[in-house]
């Protein structure tokens, strides 16, 4: 239960929060944990105790606040191809009641997929590029043939809090918080290669067939982001992309807790955050134009959250009520050069504007001992507006198929409830069991993608009514740790991206000719059941075993109308994996001076899984293990560490995602995960 699509126009499936502040987009989420405080991970539907509606869980991090205590940190790290991390934060009192704290991370490392130019690897006349007016090299000649290598790191955040405690009832804290996000594109690769189409696949610039000669190999592509103009074969306008991605974003918040009486607590949360992300791809990543892309996203989001928090006399109730509130505007303007379909079309900006308010409320009672009952309830109403334009930069309209689209609007509302009840017995002052009930839903919208007007297609939300049944334990003194979990969800109008949607083709093309789909729509329904167990051991002193296991079973139990022809009830979940596994361990040796030394290594398993919701071939991600070690010295006063780090120790090549186009554009593509790398890192703190 989750999302894989970074559109703004889509809701994540859980929500993401850094102290208090819902992150609205999957964009803007990959986080650094910088001058981290605590991670708190909330499992199953969430929103009667606060923020959004999430329907997949949250996870919520928490800054370090200031406390004057003029102390800081500095850490800097170096490792595999020029890797190099320094962060730092400090903490310090400006006057009577006033404290703050700054902290910044700067973090640069080389790509590990070679970016190669194909025409000076392979010059006109070669063996695999045997036409003397095929490919071209682009660098001059002599030149470097590696143009540059994907997956890189070049990433500077920083963060400041102002606390101000004018008495023991009131605390006011204000931070704002800058990101800047520069970088190649992902570390992709090409693993299938067949398009026979010529025209406008190949135009006038390029002779050469598309096939597997620009199949690179396990770390490296030919993509090279070259577009030229077709007029022949209707592609007016021809561009050269810069392929990498810049993203720059900041925020602000006012975080305000209040305690009227001893039992009552007030706490408002005010944010306002923004960014910008642009970036330019090549889908086919090869030299020749199938598939070429330039975007650039505008977000803005302002929210509200007010809550009350208060306890009975007697200890035995406690309770939240509370309210939320956000308006945010996304502005998505991109160019789509889709040449093996015969499309090329520009968006000045689809605007698409969003409101949520909601209202949720929590009690937990100690009805007798150890029996305690929890019930939650939450009201929802969201709206969304869809404006479309379909127009290149200088004013001219799309292609006639898709031209429709300029002007084009949809618009989206809900409201709804959502509940919580749970029952927890602690059995002894170890053992607590507990059985829960709770939903939760993902807003819908107007599919955000549309390529034909006659895509323009609302989806409704989907849902989950979770079951769940558990126990968490301690045992010997808290040395060792076992919690277990067994849960069944009954999935509702689950949301999809179909990648094919013959019955929404345009009036003029019959459903059996296969045009560029990326619709969302509502699929069908599925249950999804499985187990979850994590344990922890500490039998002596100093060793530290820890452990999780999980298996999910899912199944669709039917399917709707608008994903015939793209969902099949023998279809599988995307990104779905029926096993996962993880294990660590270390020792601290404890050292003459003080000082301490503690090896430790993670082994961490995922059964394999499909990207789509089809079993197609070149969307299988086979399962994989990957281990990590670390050695750690710590100083006799602790204010020192030293360490060296291992990633992927085995070395292991594996995929993390992948895009099968074979059966419309004649290629797919996948993304190697990280090879073996090293890091040696050092520590102050002061």
């Amino acid at each position: 239960v989750g999302q894989y699509d970074y559109s703004p126009a889509v809701e994540p499936g859980v929500g993401l929060y850094v102290d208090d502040v819902y992150f609205a987009t999957l964009t803007g989420s990959l986080l650094d944990l910088l001058d981290l405080d605590r991670l708190e991970i909330q499992r199953g539907p969430q929103g009667t105790l606060s923020g959004r509606n999430s329907i997949g869980g949250a996870i919520k991090l928490y800054s370090q606040k200031p406390t004057g205590s003029n102390s800081g940190s500095v850490h800097v790290a170096y490792g595999s191809r020029e890797r190099l991390d320094m962060r730092g934060s400090y903490d310090f009192n400006i006057t009577t009641n006033l404290d703050a704290r700054i902290a910044a991370v700067s973090k640069r490392q080389d790509g590990y997929v070679d970016n190669i130019d194909f025409g000076c690897a392979h010059p006109p006349g070669s063996p695999l590029n045997p036409d003397t007016g095929g490919v071209m090299p682009t660098v001059p000649a002599g030149g470097d043939c590696l143009l540059k290598r994907d997956g890189n790191v070049d990433y500077q955040a920083a963060r400041m809090q102002l606390r101000y405690r004018p008495s023991g009832a009131v605390d006011l804290l204000i931070t704002g918080d800058y990101t800047s996000d520069d970088r190649n594109p992902p570390a992709t690769i090409l693993t299938y290669a067949d398009n026979p189409n010529t025209g406008a696949v190949r135009g006038e610039a390029f002779n050469v067939p598309f096939d597997e000669r620009f199949l690179c190999g396990r770390y490296c592509s030919y993509a090279a982001g070259l577009a030229p103009a077709d007029p022949d074969n209707g592609i007016p306008f021809g561009a050269t992309r810069v392929l990498n991605s810049q993203y720059e974003g900041w925020g602000l918040s006012a975080h305000a807790t209040i305690d009227i009486g001893d039992r009552l607590q007030l706490t408002s949360i005010s944010a306002y955050r923004e960014y910008d992300l642009v970036f330019a791809y090549d889908g086919d990543m090869s030299p020749l134009p199938l598939n070429n892309g330039y975007t650039d996203l505008k977000f803005d989001f302002f929210s509200q959250e007010l809550r009350l928090s208060g306890s009975s006399i007697t200890d035995t109730v406690h309770y939240t009520i509370g309210g939320y509130y956000s308006d945010q505007e996304s502005v998505f303007a991109n160019v789509q050069d889709i040449r093996y379909s015969g499309l090329q079309f520009a968006s000045l900006g689809d605007r698409v504007p969003a409101k949520t308010a909601a209202g949720f409320a929590h009690v937990a009672w100690n009805v007798a001992g150890g029996l305690t009952l929890n019930g939650g309830l939450r009201y929802t109403k969201e709206e969304k507006d869809y404006h479309f334009s379909r127009r290149f930069a200088d004013g001219s309209p799309g292609q006639p198929q898709v031209g429709g689209l300029d002007g084009a609007s949809g618009a989206y509302s809900e409201s709804r409830f959502d509940y919580r009840a749970n029952v927890q017995y602690q059995w002894t002052q170890d053992v607590m069991t507990y059985v829960q009930y709770s939903t939760g839903f993902k807003g819908g919208g107007i599919n955000p993608r549309p390529f034909f007007p006659s895509q323009v297609q609302p989806f409704g939300p989907e849902s989950i009514d979770a079951y769940e049944i558990g126990i968490k334990s301690d045992f010997f003194d808290r040395r060792m740790r076992v919690n277990v979990a067994a849960f069944f969800n009954e999935y509702q109008d689950i949301q999809l991206v179909l990648q094919t949607c013959p019955q929404f083709n345009p009036p003029d093309v019959p459903p059996t000719v296969v045009l560029p789909c990326a619709m969302t729509a509502n699929a069908g329904d599925g249950e999804v059941k499985g187990i979850e167990l994590e344990a922890t051991l500490r039998p002596i002193d100093g060793l530290l075993l820890e452990g999780s296991l999980s298996h999910t079973d899912f199944e669709y139990t039917s399917i709707a109308p608008a994903a015939l022809g793209g969902v099949l009830l023998t279809d599988v979940a995307p990104y779905f994996s029926d096993w996962k596994l993880s294990f660590g361990s270390q020792y601290r040796f404890d050292l003459a001076g003080g000082s301490t030394l503690t090896p430790r290594i993670d082994v961490a398993y995922q059964s394999s899984f499909y990207v789509t919701t089809t079993a197609a071939p070149y969307g299988f991600i086979p399962s994989y293990t990957v281990v990590n070690a670390r050695l750690l010295w710590r100083a006799a006063d602790g204010d020192l560490d030293v360490s060296a780090e291992v990633t992927n120790v085995l070395d292991r090549y594996y995929y993390v995602n992948a895009l099968d186009t074979s059966g419309r554009g004649g290629y797919a593509t996948a993304n190697p995960g990280r090879p073996r790398e090293w890091a040696l890192s050092i520590t102050k703190r002061f």
